[in-house]
């Protein structure tokens, strides 16, 4: 397994893998569709970065974004993992390597939205250093947790 930048290859499946997870749960939301569907228009061109993990053929197994934020600050979006490679800790070096990439930048923060019935992924984040917040504003209806991690 390795984590990769982004590269236009790997756009079906930065869609796919997301689409998996949010439909498991949720579903769909125009904000979705947006950064889905154009992932190096809405979150790479801005000034973000998308990581890509891959199995050791090249297939995409794990994503991440990291959305540029007007403070300096990146927002960790769309973090997830294919059912097969679940419970690898995949899901925990994503989301250290959005650490170590967001801190080699020089960034303030990372901040996050999610909500309160992704146990595993609270657990997650907790684990690395994430905090609470007060409620922020979201484009997002399932959201009902913000937190974010001081670089």
């Amino acid at each position: 397994m390795r984590i990769v930048d982004f590269e236009t290859r790997h756009a079906p499946a930065w869609k796919s893998l997301n689409e998996a997870w949010i439909s498991r749960h949720f579903t769909i939301e125009p904000a979705d569709a947006e950064v889905l569907g154009d992932p190096v228009g809405k979150v790479i061109a801005p000034g973000g970065q998308i990581l890509i993990a891959e199995d050791d053929d090249g297939a995409a197994i794990g994503c991440v974004g990291l959305k540029a934020m007007a403070d300096g600050g990146f927002e960790v979006i769309k973090m997830t993992v294919s059912e097969a490679a679940r419970g690898t800790g995949l899901g925990r070096e994503l989301m250290q390597a959005c650490i170590e990439r967001a801190a080699a930048i020089g960034a303030p923060r990372l901040y996050l939205e999610t909500n309160s019935a992704l146990a595993p992924a609270l657990g997650l984040y907790r684990a690395m250093g994430f905090v609470d917040l007060p409620r922020q504003d979201t484009p997002y209806a399932r959201c009902d947790v913000w937190m974010a991690l001081t670089l």
